[in-house]
C-alpha cells in the first residue's frame, strides 16, 4: 500500500482527544541534556501555531500535518551510528507517546527505534516504552483530563487578563479572548496550548508549577471539574514531584563490604526494596574512588535524562566528615552528597541519597538493670486564604525566576545517625537503619505515602530500638536518624508494587 494512503488512514483512525495529546507528548523537550536554565520547549511555529489554529478553527488540520511530516522524517531518516541526534530523541518520544496512547503506526520502522536505543546504550530494561515517556507531561494530562471544558476556558480567560505575559504573542491573537472549548479535542489543544506557551515563558517547568496552579484556582469548582474531582486535588496533584509510570527511577546502590558484617543483608535489602519500588539498579560492591568517579561518568550519559529520578544508597564505616572506601582510603561526605546533585541528566528531579555509616563515636547511653541484655544488634530481628494573603508582601511575578537553579535543589539526604554518633549493626542482618527503611517502605506501597512521612515514621521506630555494642563494654544505647531536604515538591512512593523478580541491573 502506498505510503500516503497508509498515513492518511492511520490519522483517520485516531479521535481527536488523543491526536491533541499525541502532539502534546511529541512536541516535549527533545535537548540532548537538559540544563538548569535551558529552553524545555520546541519551537514557536512547531509547539504552538498548530494548537491555537485548532482551537481557533476547531480544525485539526494543522495538527494532522505536523504528524504526518513527523512520519515522513522517521520514515527517510538514516539512523547513523555512534553519534545521538535530535531526531533520535523525537523518534523515541513519538514511539513512546504512540505506544502510550495506543496508536502505533503500523508502518513505523521498529527496528531503526531499537538501532537508536542501541546508540543510547540501552538495556533490555530500559527499552521499555514508559521509560522514554516524560512523567511531568503524563501529570498535566491528568490534570486536563480532570477539568471540564468550561475549566480550560476559566483558565484561558485568567491568561488573558494577564497583560504583561501575552503582550505582542501572535498566537494569543489567533485563538482570541472568546473561546469555545466544547468540540472534541478542543479542550485538550487549548490547554496543552497555555501549559507549552508557560514553559516557553518560564513560567512554569516540571518542579515550578505556581503560575499553572494560580490560574487553576481562579477557576469556579461546580462547573469547572470532572465529576469526583475538586479545584484542590487538582492543585495538590501538581504539588508532588512528577514520577509517573514505571521505572519510578534509578537507584544506584554503593557497599563496602570489607570489614562490616552482614553487608551482603544490607544489598539484598536494597535491592528488593528498589525492585518493588519500580525503579532500575545498578550495584557497586566495595567501591572506591575511582569506581564513584566511573559511576559519576556513566550517569551522565544522554539515557539518564529519561529517569524521573535518582536514588543512591551508600553504606560503609565512617566518622564525622568522612566515609571509608574498600581500599581503605576516605572521601569526604559533603564532596560525596555535592558531586552527585550536579549531574545535569538529574536536574530538577528528585534526587535521594541514604548515607548509612557511623558519624562518630558518641552514643546516646541507656543505664540501669533494666536495660541489661536488650538490644536489636543481637540477631533478634492550599493557596492561603485571601484574608491572610492581604496582609502579605505582594510578590510579584516580575520578581520570580524558574531558570537559575541552586544545585543542592530537589536533593533530600538521609543519615543513619546524627552527627559524631555511631550507627549501629546487627551481626549477621547488616544495618538496623537499612533493615527499617526497607521494611517500612515496602509496607507503605501503594498507601499514597509520601518519602518524608515514611522517613519521619522510621525515625520513631529506629529511636525504639534499644542496641548494644559488640565491645567488651556491650553498652545499651539508641539510635536516632534524620534528614535534611531541599525538596520543593512532594516525593511520593509508587502506588503499584512491583514483583520481586523485577528487580532490574542496568551495567555501568
Amino acid at each position: 500500500m502506498d505510503e500516503v494512503i497508509q498515513v492518511t488512514l492511520w490519522l483517520s483512525s485516531i479521535t481527536p482527544r488523543k491526536k491533541a495529546k499525541l502532539f502534546f507528548f511529541t512536541t516535549h523537550a527533545d535537548a540532548p541534556s537538559p540544563m538548569v536554565g535551558s529552553n524545555d520547549v520546541d519551537t514557536h511555529e512547531e509547539t504552538q501555531l498548530p494548537l491555537a489554529t485548532t482551537v481557533a478553527l476547531h480544525n485539526f488540520k494543522n495538527i494532522d500535518e505536523f504528524l504526518k511530516k513527523k512520519v515522513n522524517t522517521f520514515s527517510c531518516y538514516n539512523v547513523i551510528e555512534n553519534e545521538i541526534t535530535k531526531t533520535d530523541y523525537e523518534y523515541l518520544r513519538f514511539y513512546s507517546a504512540c505506544k502510550y496512547l495506543d496508536v502505533v503506526p503500523p508502518f513505523l520502522d521498529l527496528e531503526k527505534i531499537s538501532a537508536i536505543q542501541n546508540k543510547f546504550e540501552m538495556t533490555d530494561e530500559e527499552r521499555d516504552y514508559r521509560l522514554l515517556l516524560d512523567s511531568a507531561d503524563l501529570v498535566l494530562e491528568k490534570v486536563c483530563d480532570s477539568l471540564k471544558p468550561a475549566g480550560v476556558s476559566q483558565m484561558w480567560t485568567a491568561l488573558r487578563k494577564d497583560r504583561n505575559l501575552i503582550r505582542g504573542v501572535k498566537t494569543i491573537d489567533i485563538i482570541g479572548f472568546f473561546v469555545d472549548p466544547n468540540p472534541t479535542g478542543i479542550k485538550e489543544c487549548l490547554f496543552f496550548f497555555i501549559v507549552r506557551f508557560l514553559q516557553k515563558a518560564d513560567k512554569i517547568n516540571r518542579v515550578n508549577t505556581n503560575r499553572l496552579e494560580r490560574l487553576i484556582a481562579q477557576c469556579d469548582e461546580s462547573s469547572s471539574c470532572e465529576e469526583g474531582k475538586t479545584i484542590d486535588f487538582i492543585i495538590d496533584s501538581l504539588r508532588f514531584y512528577p514520577t509517573e509510570l514505571y521505572p519510578f527511577g534509578f537507584c544506584l546502590i554503593m557497599c563496602v563490604i570489607e570489614g562490616r558484617d552482614g553487608a551482603m543483608q544490607e544489598i539484598e535489602k536494597t535491592m528488593e526494596i528498589s525492585g518493588h519500588l519500580g525503579m532500575i539498579t545498578h550495584t557497586e560492591k566495595n567501591p572506591t574512588k575511582e569506581t564513584i568517579e566511573l559511576v559519576k561518568k556513566e550517569l551522565m550519559k544522554p539515557k539518564y535524562q529519561f529517569y524521573s529520578s535518582f536514588t543512591c544508597w551508600f553504606m560503609s564505616h565512617g566518622d564525622s566528615n568522612s566515609m571509608v572506601l574498600a581500599d581503605g582510603e576516605t572521601i569526604e561526605r559533603e564532596w560525596f552528597l555535592t558531586s552527585f546533585p550536579d549531574i545535569s541528566t538529574f536536574q530538577l528531579k528528585p534526587k535521594v541519597f541514604f548515607m548509612v555509616s557511623c558519624r562518630g563515636a558518641n552514643k546516646f547511653s541507656l543505664k540501669g538493670d533494666e536495660f541489661e541484655g536488650q538490644s536489636a544488634t543481637c540477631d533478634y530481628y492550599d493557596i492561603g486564604s485571601a484574608l491572610i494573603r492581604n496582609r502579605m508582601l505582594d510578590i510579584t511575578d516580575s520578581v520570580r525566576d524558574i531558570s537559575y537553579v541552586q544545585p543542592m535543589m530537589d536533593t533530600l539526604v538521609a543519615y543513619s545517625t546524627i552527627l559524631d554518633h555511631l550507627s549501629g549493626r546487627a551481626n549477621t542482618h547488616g544495618s538496623i537503619y537499612v533493615d527499617r527503611a526497607c521494611v517500612l517502605m515496602s509496607e507503605n506501597i501503594s498507601r499514597g505515602r509520601s518519602l518524608t512521612e515514611i522517613l519521619e515514621h522510621l525515625s520513631q521506630d529506629l529511636h525504639e530500638i534499644l542496641q548494644e555494642t559488640m565491645d567488651e563494654d556491650r553498652i545499651v544505647y539508641k539510635q536516632a536518624c534524620h534528614y535534611d531536604s531541599f525538596f520543593r515538591k512532594t516525593l511520593k512512593l509508587p502506588y503499584t508494587r512491583h514483583p520481586k523478580e523485577d528487580v532490574h541491573s542496568a551495567p555501568q
